[in-house]
């Protein structure tokens, strides 16, 4: 056994000050708070489903939205063309007058208008010669006067268009950021905790579990736990649950679940359950923090491989759960001290590096552990409390 620093031996004495789970919780207090779980588990369930309506909805908006978008840019594209064919005829009608006002000046001294409507063979000639010419002038400014007030026209509707995109993209920016919005909270529902399937599964579970060991309507659970464990030590094991029902030997003391690193983490920043620590060997191996029975060993919804040590402190029990492992080297029924490698630091599951996310809780949400999942969350025990490590984070310790 190596030998306690003086900061984890403060921490040893502690332990018989710090009260452990002395809510005298019975078998029908169990059931009342499962129910509850239950209940408060469809409401998040219903706030879901309504989430995952309104994003529908959303969707359906966005999507309309941009069927919108994609007809104004096809509409604007024709308005350009219009445009540019229209300014094109005016140039060329433009051109038109340009010659025909050069045909109708007076140049060197002679007026060519004249010329040409004295050169009329006839009065008739002359009046059908100077009508012509008036036609020629006034048909030209009728079309260039048209087709200025197509390209006004036409202009004007560009402008309307890309006022009614520009409404239509804030509104479609809108409704991602709230369509985000709503995507958060669901995911803050969902990453909060397991999913509600397997929660509702481990909550019946654990009413099961208490009632094939024995247990009393009325019986204090520690109580008929401590009986249950304490008969079936002998053999070694137990078929009830696979919860580790060994009784496990005391905890003698408290120790770092590695032989260095630091804290990258605290317990309850930003609602984190648990303390982080990691090492630059990415795979140090990870020790028990006291001698235990191995509870539980799986994968969580992330994927992450997750180990759980039941302790005997004090006459009652506590839990230490191992998670982001990338490798495990014990089995559920396991007695371990803190000479015990359990397995590896690793970056399984939902992860951002490797580290140990260590947790430390007066019960446990899977079967044996004697609470639903939000009980547990409200059981953590700040690992501080009984483990020696640095104030700071980042703040290196060697030994254990």
């Amino acid at each position: 056994m190596k030998r306690l620093s003086s900061v984890i031996l403060i921490a040893l004495l502690a332990v018989f000050l710090i009260p452990i789970n002395t809510e005298a919780k019975t078998l029908s207090d169990l059931r009342k708070e499962v129910e509850e779980a239950n209940a408060d588990l469809e409401n998040k369930n219903n706030q879901i489903a309504a989430n995952d309506a309104e994003v529908a909805e959303i969707k359906k908006k966005i999507a309309d939205i941009e069927s919108q978008i994609s007809e104004i840019e096809s509409e604007t594209g024709v308005l350009e063309q219009e445009i540019e064919e229209s300014n094109n005829e005016i140039a060329e009608k433009s051109e038109q007058s340009k010659s025909l006002f050069q045909y109708l000046q007076v140049s060197e001294g002679e007026n060519a208008y004249l010329e040409y409507i004295f050169g009329a063979t006839d009065v008739t000639d002359m009046v059908y010669r100077m009508a012509i010419v008036e036609q020629l002038t006034e048909y030209n400014d009728k079309i260039m006067n048209e087709l200025s007030q197509l390209v006004e026209e036409n202009e004007q509707r560009k402008e309307e268009l890309a006022t009614k995109n520009k409404e239509l993209e804030k509104l479609t920016d809108d409704l991602e950021a709230e369509q985000a919005k709503i995507n958060a909270e669901t995911a803050q529902i969902k990453d909060a905790m397991p999913s509600v399937e397997q929660q509702k599964k481990e909550g019946q579970k654990q009413i099961e579990y208490y009632e094939n060991i024995g247990c009393g309507e009325n019986e204090n659970l520690n109580s008929c736990q401590k009986r249950y464990d304490a008969a079936h030590t002998s053999s070694g094991s137990s078929s009830i649950g696979g919860a580790g029902n060994i009784m496990p030997p005391s905890a003698s003391g408290f120790y770092r679940p590695m032989v260095s690193g630091y804290v990258t983490q605290n317990w309850m920043n930003a609602g984190h359950l648990g303390i982080d620590l990691s090492n630059t060997n990415k795979t140090i191996e990870i020790y028990p923090i006291a001698t235990g029975v191995v509870f539980a060993k799986y994968y969580d919804d992330y994927g992450a491989l997750v180990l759980k040590i039941r302790h005997y402190v004090n006459g009652s029990y506590i839990y230490s759960t191992y998670a982001h492992l990338s490798a495990w080297y014990v089995n559920v029924g396991d007695i371990v001290t803190p000479d015990t490698v359990i397995g590896r630091m690793g970056n399984t599951g939902y992860s951002f590096g490797a580290h140990l996310h260590l947790e430390l809780t007066t019960c446990d949400w899977h079967a044996g552990g004697g609470c639903t999942w939000s009980t547990y969350q409200r059981s953590t025990i700040n690992p501080r409390q009984y483990i020696g490590l640095p104030s700071g984070l980042r703040v290196w310790w060697n030994g254990r």
